[in-house]
């Protein structure tokens, strides 16, 4: 099949639309159910590149839930703790596989964005897998391949229209790409940079110990900020982006948003969140909501007469701004990726206070110094890579 006939583009008066083949070949996907939509294909092809590279890269099974054209979330396979288990709500679901793993993590990083997601896997989707999607408020999937009865249990979802696809592994694009903006065609080579170890060799801090751990976390946060709009940060530890702040027009607000999304993901772990007193009956999406707001400055809207009634089988204590600060303090041996240099120190401060230990970042800023000095200030490795990784 050459070309596929959509709905409408990005909104219902954008008509018509379709995606095809200019060179008359084959598209190199199969819709197994459903019938995806513009955006859904937008998030499935930039998806599925995302975790294609992360399992060339770290040589593990990988997932990304993707939303509005950047990762909400991005991890490899490697095993839950009991904790994360439970802020991802997956801890009655047996055991896991690596791939289930890796899109527990993608998913339970930031649940809040994760809502209505596309989803792509770099591996064959399994039956764990499929019973963790089935569950969960998702648009559609990606994947090379589907095991029978793990398709079977996708296609139940959505009352059967459910978005399934299936990529051909093997494809391989055209060199140049091209795309129309108020009619006039852009064209570019493709962005094929190798992302590896050799990347993060120029350690330009008093600090030059990066683990080999830590070198596989910094490899996941720019391959994920190769596919998040720019300007973008993406904070990583054990395998999996805990914050990524995309399309913010200043550096320092993408490691502010970034960040306050680690120190959330962090703060769904303390043992005074995690005992909230919630009704059976609440469903994880409302859990999720009641979390965060919880965890928040406004946590009032949750806790109020009236309010905690519809979640909580008791009104919870208040978690404090000092119980956050202990907290948040013990977050540590995190990685942190910038898709452009950081202008200022200031970036690094914000990046200290969610326990960053290590960066890779391009380098060239005038105020390089600055930075470096920042770093020094708080035995911070970091990495100048060269590279530039903005995406548009």
């Amino acid at each position: 099949m050459n070309e596929m006939q959509l709905k409408y583009g990005c909104n219902p008066n954008q008509k018509p639309s379709r995606i095809f083949m200019e060179d008359g070949a084959d598209l190199p996907i199969e819709v197994l159910n459903g019938k995806p939509g513009y955006i859904n294909l937008l998030d499935a092809f930039n998806g599925w590149q995302l975790v294609r590279e992360l399992k060339k890269a770290t040589g593990l099974c990988a997932a990304t839930s993707f939303k509005h054209v950047s990762p909400a979330g991005a991890a490899v396979g490697l095993p839950l703790s009991d904790t994360l288990k439970k802020i991802y709500w997956v801890d009655d679901l047996g055991e896991l596989s690596p791939l289930a793993c890796a899109y527990a993590r993608a998913r339970g990083a930031d649940r809040m964005s994760s809502y209505g997601d596309f989803i792509a896997l770099s591996d064959k989707c399994d039956v764990p897998t499929a019973k963790m999607i089935q569950r969960e408020v998702s648009d559609g999937v990606i994947a090379p391949d589907y095991e029978p009865e793990a398709l079977e249990i996708l296609k139940s979802k959505r009352k059967g229209t459910y978005n399934i696809i299936k990529i051909d592994e093997n494809y391989t694009p055209a060199e140049i790409e091209r795309k129309q903006v108020y009619g006039v065609t852009f064209e570019q080579g493709r962005n094929e940079l190798d992302i590896a170890n050799g990347l993060l060799e120029n350690i330009v801090t008093d600090n030059k110990n990066i683990p080999d751990d830590k070198k596989r976390d910094l490899i996941i946060s720019l391959i994920t900020l190769k596919y998040t709009q720019s300007n973008s940060v993406c904070y990583v530890k054990d395998g999996q982006a805990i914050g990524i702040g995309a399309g913010q027009q200043s550096r320092i607000h993408c490691t502010r948003l970034a960040g306050q999304k680690a120190d959330n993901w962090w703060l769904r772990q303390c043992p005074k969140v995690m005992a909230l007193p919630f009704k059976d009956d609440v469903r994880r999406a409302d859990r999720d909501n009641a979390i965060d707001v919880y965890i928040g400055d406004e946590y009032e809207d949750v806790l109020r007469d009236g309010e905690w009634e519809k979640v909580f089988t008791e009104k919870p204590a208040v978690l404090t701004r000092e119980e956050k600060k202990e907290w948040l303090a013990k977050n540590t041996d995190v990685s942190l990726g910038s898709d452009a240099f950081f202008p200022f120190g200031d970036n690094i401060e914000r990046a200290h206070k969610s326990g960053v230990e290590y960066i890779a970042q391009p380098g060239g800023s005038i105020r390089d110094d600055n930075v470096i000095e920042t770093c020094n200030k708080y035995n911070i490795a970091m990495a100048f890579t060269g590279i530039r990784l903005f995406h548009h």
